[in-house]
């Protein structure tokens, strides 16, 4: 029998999933695998108040070091998030000669390159699959099941609330506010969702996997991000009647010592697969080489989810210890030399543009011509039937390929100028390959 002994840090909503799991599934983990997983100790700095349940033959402690410092600990999994004390305590791990499974998105973004070289002068490994899209076996796709390829583009809907959000606006009618707070109240959201509706959470996870497929390690910041709170009922009904639907989309390129790195709204076309990936959902569309276009999709968030993403780690560690290429799968931290992030100033795609404009003769030419000074074609223009009640009504532009920076410059004098009521919406159209 293998029997690798476990400490868990961290006995919240994935932790108690993860201890469930291994509970309901010992007996099947034996039979089938050989492999018993046993869990000796939980650390939670309020356990005493969660008084767990069926639980009495593990050690219960609000001092991680006691883990830490176990001898006949082979593994810690970090469940706690966040920065500190997290970092500490792999650190820590890795030093004690203990092997880490995490689903901590925001201390990979910000110091994989550290703790993989850790791993690497410790001889041990980090795991985590449950850092981006849960249980959904991204990391392994990317790092096994297309090893050897050259990964051009990734598209990914990687965040789970805000498409929860977009959906229920797109297909349920609902205003922002009041999908946001369907998602709370079905716990796909959290009491504070800034981290999500902002784009942060879904720019942590592309810095992760911007570092295990295009060779460069760069953070959360150098992620260009805008949220979907400025998505309105307007721009979903235009996106309909285009064939369009809007998603908010984590997209990274790489071309030559380039990349580009964004998290934004973005519309693509209704008939590609991504445009099928509703509700909670998670899914990611890649382009490597040799391989070609690959898609993968499942659900993002909840508990269970979370906790067989960290079910699936405890089996790679199993099946893997003592093989050292395994560290050179998942624990990369060297860097291909010279390679950049490109500024965002200097993409240049098609965008949809929302202008609330005043019903007045010369409006439109006044937007258009400044539009045009700045190298900024437009390739339609959609304006609603006049309505004598409105003060302003919506003025819908799709562009010819603009630069990003020029398009931003134009927006701004338009908006300052007092050309249009709002400030203007400008929407990133993609066409994904």
């Amino acid at each position: 029998m293998n029997k690798i002994t476990l400490g868990l840090i961290g006995y919240g909503n994935v932790g108690s999933g993860v201890v469930q799991f291994l509970h309901k599934r010992k007996s099947y983990f034996k039979d089938k695998f050989n492999i018993e997983f046993d869990l000796k100790t939980i650390c939670d700095r309020s356990i005493k108040k969660k008084l767990p349940n069926g639980l009495d033959h593990i050690r219960l402690t609000t001092n991680y070091k006691k883990i830490i410092n176990d001898p006949e600990i082979d593994a810690v999994i970090e469940l706690i998030g966040g920065i500190k004390p997290a970092k500490q305590i792999v650190l820590e791990a890795l030093r004690k000669g203990k092997h880490v499974v995490t689903a901590n998105k925001s201390l990979l973004a910000m110091h994989g390159k550290e703790l993989f070289q850790e791993a690497q002068s410790c001889n041990r490994n980090i795991y985590y699959e449950s850092s981006v899209m849960a249980g959904v076996p991204l990391i392994k796709m990317l790092t096994e099941g297309l090893a050897g390829n050259k990964f051009k583009s990734l598209y990914g809907i990687i965040n789970g609330t805000c498409n929860y959000i977009l959906t229920g606006m797109t297909q349920k009618d609902l205003t922002f506010g009041q999908a946001l707070s369907d998602a709370q109240a079905k716990g796909f959201a959290e009491s504070n969702p800034t981290l999500d509706i902002n784009g942060m959470d879904s720019a942590s996870k592309l810095a992760i996997l911007v570092s295990l497929t295009m060779g460069k390690f760069i953070s959360a910041e150098e992620v260009y991000t805008e949220g979907i709170t400025q998505i309105s009922h307007h721009d979903i009904e235009h996106a309909e009647s285009l064939g369009l639907t809007i998603k908010l989309l984590a997209i990274a390129k790489k071309s030559h010592r380039e990349i580009e790195a964004r998290v934004h709204p973005t519309l693509i076309s209704k008939k590609h697969p991504l445009a099928d990936v509703n509700g909670i959902f998670n899914a990611m569309f890649v382009n490597a080489s040799p391989m070609g276009d690959v898609l993968l999709s499942g659900e993002g968030a909840g508990q269970m989810t979370a906790a067989s993403g960290v079910i699936s780690d405890l089996f790679q560690l199993a099946s893997r210890v003592g093989c050292p290429s395994d560290q050179y799968l998942a624990n990369i931290y060297r860097e291909a030399p010279q390679t950049k992030v490109r500024k965002i100033d200097d993409i240049s795609t098609r965008f949809y543009i929302r202008f609330m404009a005043p019903d007045k003769v010369g409006v439109l030419s006044k937007i258009t011509g400044i539009l045009s000074k700045h190298k900024i074609g437009i390739n339609s223009v959609t304006q609603k039937a006049h309505d004598h009640w409105a003060s302003a009504l919506p003025v819908i532009m799709l562009t010819d390929n603009a630069q990003e920076k020029m398009l931003r410059v134009a927006l701004d004098k338009i908006h300052k100028q007092g050309i249009v009521k709002s400030k203007p919406v400008a929407i990133r159209m993609e066409e994904l390959k």
